[in-house]
């Protein structure tokens, strides 16, 4: 039996307009995720989240769901364009309460409002201030249920996903305002935490998704500088790593002065985890238009089992990973606030079952090597909207039919409910 230490946290994770639709009911206003899939070529099928799950309308079905798979916790994000009427969010933390599952809220998981976007977006540093303001807000209404607040989800997809390559909202790609926008969202975090500080809130994150850099030395340093080190640092040292300090001074000009209020002191740092990258030198390579800057650097094939969405299937990687971030940035608890993988669609799901069980034997063998991580969170709950692949891709523990909305529980929600129960894996 492998068992984990008492109180870890077992739970799911969803993201607003991936799952909620309702993209017109009660003064919500259109985000960079609306505008963005209803331009033609920009989502497979053109594909958009108008209906979604829709979530919405269905979350106590989805709530019970939650209670039967015996969850702890549950990581949703509060949709900044709903920010006229939150009373959705209100009843949706009062259901989980009902059921003793604890929620826990982000506050951004990239569906910006369009009226901001309108005026920069991310590139325009107004925006972070604006996102304190949300952020008061939101815990204004939430604070007294809500224990658990992660300011940001993945800023790194936000910023060169976003405005480098423009594969997602709001479709940019000029890697020096890829540059300016992460400098934004970080410095967005930061106001945020101490807006959420100053309003009371007892435990404050940032979600980050790392990805281990493997192969050549000079190149693998690089790429993690570009992947990694330029939020960790940052945050959590308060400073750029010179080599990406050097780097991003080539195409942008930023404030080390924000450093300061970037730093804020965090309780916990949210990992989500999916697979690897392998990089070598090429002096033919174009390098990524999501690592701006890397030309002669080419990323290989990767090795062994591929998910469905052509990532390696390699939970050593998420062992060494925590392993790292517990030596390089000690006194910092973690917590697994994504892990899971999208599979052929069907009920019986056993290649789900196996990526998730050695990823969460990964995890209990980081935390015996003496990481200090306190929870671990499946992606996703439901089958959902997955950016610009539509719904082609499916991560849920829950299939969601999306023609009639059905939902039924998949063998890997079973294999789950069973972890939680006894808190641990079978030898």
């Amino acid at each position: 039996m492998t068992t984990f230490p008492d109180g870890f946290l077992w739970g799911a994770a969803t993201a607003s307009y991936q799952i909620e639709g309702a993209v017109h009911a009660d003064g919500r206003v259109p985000s960079i995720w609306d505008t963005f899939s209803h331009t033609p070529g920009k989502v497979h099928h053109g594909h958009t989240g108008d209906v979604a799950c829709d979530h919405y309308h269905r979350y106590r079905e989805d709530v019970q769901t939650m209670s039967w798979l015996g969850l702890q916790a549950y990581r949703f994000s509060v949709a900044w364009p709903r920010l006229a009427d939150l009373g959705f969010y209100d009843r949706l933390v009062d259901a989980l309460l009902d059921e003793g599952i604890a929620p826990v809220a982000t506050l951004y998981h990239w569906d910006l409002p369009q009226s901001l976007q309108d005026k920069g977006g991310w590139t325009d540093r107004d925006t972070a201030y604006r996102f304190a303001d949300y952020a008061t807000r939101v815990h204004d209404l939430l604070g007294d249920r809500v224990r658990t607040w992660t300011t940001l989800n993945e800023p790194w997809v936000s910023a060169f996903v976003g405005y480098g390559s423009g594969r997602h909202a709001p479709g940019v790609s000029d890697p020096a305002t890829a540059f300016t926008a992460a400098h934004h969202l970080m410095l967005a975090h930061g106001l945020g935490v101490q807006a959420l500080r100053a309003a009371g809130a007892e435990s404050i994150s940032l979600t980050l998704n790392l990805t281990p850099i493997l192969g050549d030395p000079g190149p693998a340093r690089l790429v993690d500088g570009l992947a990694n080190r330029i939020f960790l640092d940052p945050v959590l040292r308060g400073a750029y790593p010179d080599d990406v300090l050097e780097h991003l001074s080539r195409y942008t000009e930023v404030s080390l002065d924000d450093l300061a209020t970037i730093a804020e002191p965090i309780d916990v740092l949210g990992v989500n985890y999916y697979t690897v990258n392998r990089v070598v030198a090429d002096p033919a390579a174009e390098g990524s238009p999501e690592h701006p800057g890397t030309q002669g650097i080419a990323w290989t094939q990767p090795h062994g089992a591929l998910t469905e969405m052509g990532w390696e299937v390699i939970p050593s990687g998420l062992e060494d990973l925590l392993v790292r971030l517990s030596q390089d940035y000690p006194g910092v608890p973690l917590m697994i606030t994504e892990n899971g993988v999208a599979v052929p669609d069907g009920v019986a799901d056993p290649e789900r079952i196996a990526y998730l069980d050695g990823h969460v034997r990964a995890v209990h063998a980081a935390i015996g090597k003496g990481v200090d991580l306190r929870g671990y969170f499946v992606w996703s709950l439901l089958d959902n909207f997955e950016w610009a692949r539509g719904y082609d891709k499916r991560f849920g523990l829950v299939r969601v039919d999306y023609d009639t909305l059905e939902r039924t529980p998949r063998d890997s929600a079973r294999w789950f409910r069973d972890v939680i129960a006894r808190n641990g894996l079978p030898a």
